[in-house]
């Protein structure tokens, strides 16, 4: 009998002071799911009063970042100009291209209150005739989401096409991002999509063609997978798509060459990098670590 998982994650504890995200993608071995490179759960957190998320200006390339909240609000601001409070349901779309930064910080009413932050970010590989595009910011609010119900479940359809709703948010190759909110008990039939799917089990333990998926854990699927059943109330993240074919990974820059990296470390180096608009002049500094970008060997 065909087991509906093929390969079972536990993500990486990343601590960014005194806040941690898990990191499902990459891993040692699983570079990728269809074209996504990067998979960061974060939270839940609770930040005190005066206290929050403060992500420092920093760099990408060759890449789209996805940022998704289920609770609390992220400012976004980045060096096209774009100033932006990400709130719950919203999805937020970054087109890197050939080069860009930004910043991500707890805006000033919840830090002054205290809040809690729980959402995911990831990351797009783009095709290579789309890496050196120009680079862009797109919001798209929480209303122009799609929505349906199934059977017990409530399903959203955040980036891509299922069960017959289509996604306004842009895309660049065959690629899924689904969120599932299934009640107790709930049977629910997965999305069928072109290439490869994972599902990450994001508060609870869920069932995939009865075998169980612990909660934080990502599940890159059988090709003949087909339900999940929750044991309790639960959400669910599912991601595919179509493979562009290996990339390579630096920090944050993604790239089918190596040579696009080198310059871009030497470029964030030398502060030739667009700089935040209306942010600190304090950045993340180019890391001191192994100088060669590694294989996404996927």
């Amino acid at each position: 009998m065909t087991r509906p998982f093929t390969t079972i994650i536990d993500p990486r504890h990343i601590r960014f002071g005194d806040f941690s995200v898990r990191r499902a993608l990459p891993q040692h071995g699983v570079g990728g799911v269809g074209p996504w490179v990067f998979f960061d759960h974060m939270g839940p957190h609770r930040f005190e009063p005066g206290r929050g998320l403060d992500v420092l200006p920093h760099p990408h390339i060759g890449l789209a970042t996805v940022t998704y909240l289920f609770e609390g609000a992220i400012q976004h601001r980045d060096s096209l100009g774009s100033n932006r409070e990400i709130l719950p349901g919203a999805v937020n779309l970054m087109i890197a291209g050939n080069g860009i930064a930004h910043s991500e910080r707890t805006p000033a009413q919840p830090r002054e209150k205290g809040h809690q932050i729980h959402g995911i970010q990831l990351w797009l590989a783009l095709p290579g005739n789309q890496e050196e595009c120009q680079p862009s910011f797109h919001h798209y609010p929480a209303a122009d989401i799609p929505m349906l119900a199934l059977e017990q479940s409530t399903v959203r359809v955040l980036i891509g096409t299922a069960y017959g709703c289509e996604s306004p948010v842009k895309t660049f190759s065959e690629t899924a991002c689904i969120e599932y909110s299934l009640s107790n008990g709930s049977v629910t039939e997965l999305a069928d999509i072109a290439g490869d799917r994972a599902v990450y089990a994001v508060n609870a333990p869920v069932k995939i063609d009865g075998e169980i998926l612990l909660a934080n854990q990502l599940a890159i699927l059988d090709e003949k997978a087909r339900f999940i059943q929750a044991g309790t109330d639960t959400r669910l993240i599912l991601i595919g798509g179509k493979s562009l074919g290996n990339r390579y990974m630096w920090w944050n820059f993604v790239s089918s060459d190596t040579h696009k990296i080198e310059k871009a470390k030497i470029k964030w180096k030398e502060g030739r990098f667009p700089k935040v608009t209306g942010d600190t002049d304090e950045y993340f500094p180019l890391p001191d670590k192994d100088n060669h970008a590694r294989m996404t060997d996927y």
